[in-house]
């Protein structure tokens, strides 16, 4: 991508922030921030060790819930729902196709490639690839799309354009998913605004095709049964991106649907002391998805 290519997807996200889709309706006015109850999970963290940011927000009452909500925790794959986000406005300010064909190369291989591994050799589109990187988080697929969105540097400019100067972007797959310092890092309380802008606001500046899409692929990826999934009630359904590092981080991230009722949006971050029984660190989750609905009056 040309040095031209580059400015134009930065101001592409500035342009998208401010109108949201091209629409020309005033900006809705920005709620004055309340600050989060506290939601106590010290007690799994005893049990269990390690460290656990966890943010729940029901879209209903506006009440938030957070533990360690404004410490930071490396993201692993979760980032892969924003990075088709991203993408996706890409094609809304007319910078790039669902349809474009890729070309995929033995030398863009890296761990974990169920959907680009066998298209070594030949090409896949960028659709495919986020599908591929948010059902079952393909990492040469994000990859392949980081580098279409033109590189870390616009994958900033996607979080900066929520609103979020938080977040940090250092690396590609799989090193961004290795603990060294505050880089590839997010804090829970900003995982959950940025989800609420993007997927449940009524300005979001994603199409409702492209949010139907993207919660299409979230709603039906198999990864994660154990995280926050197994903490719902009985006939919710979850919408979600799991991100996983070997050594111990264990996430989940997404928007829980009740039968009836408005939605709850939940960051779960887990580090655990170590690498372990992933069965265990999962059910740290959903515990703690339990413990937050419980506390909402929404279990």
């Amino acid at each position: 991508m040309t040095r031209t290519d580059r400015r134009s997807v930065l101001t592409g996200f500035g342009a998208l922030a401010l109108g949201g889709c091209g629409r020309a309706e005033p900006q809705a006015t920005p709620e004055a921030p309340v600050a989060p109850a506290a939601l106590d999970l010290s007690g799994l963290e005893r049990a269990n060790g390690g460290r656990l940011g966890f943010v729940a927000h029901d879209a209903g009452s506006g009440r938030r819930l957070a533990w360690r909500g404004d410490e930071r925790f490396v993201y692993c794959s979760t980032f892969k729902m924003y990075l088709a986000a991203a993408t996706f406005l890409r094609v809304q300010a007319g910078q790039e196709r669902l349809d474009r064909q890729i070309p995929v190369a033995a030398a863009d291989m890296v761990n974990h490639a169920p959907v680009t591994g066998p298209a070594v050799g030949g090409a896949l589109s960028v659709e495919t690839l986020m599908k591929g990187a948010v059902e079952v988080s393909d990492n040469p697929a994000a990859n392949l799309l980081l580098r279409a969105l033109g590189g870390l540097e616009s994958m900033r400019a996607f979080y900066r354009s929520l609103g979020d100067d938080s977040t940090t972007v250092d690396r590609f797959e799989p090193e961004m998913n290795r603990l060294d310092g505050d880089k590839d890092t997010i804090v829970p309380l900003r995982s959950v605004a940025n989800l609420k802008r993007l997927l449940i606001d009524a300005d979001t500046p994603l199409s409702e095709d492209h949010k139907a899409r993207l919660l299409r692929w979230m709603t039906d990826t198999p990864t994660g049964q154990g995280r926050i999934k197994a903490g719902l009630p009985a006939g919710w359904t979850v919408a979600h991106k799991t991100g996983t590092g070997g050594y111990g981080p264990t996430n989940d991230i997404g928007v829980l649907y009740p039968p009836a009722g408005a939605p709850v949006i939940v960051a779960a971050y887990y580090h655990a002391a170590a690498a372990g029984p992933a069965d265990r660190h999962d059910a740290v989750i959903a515990e703690a998805t339990r413990l937050a609905l419980a506390a909402l009056g929404r279990a």
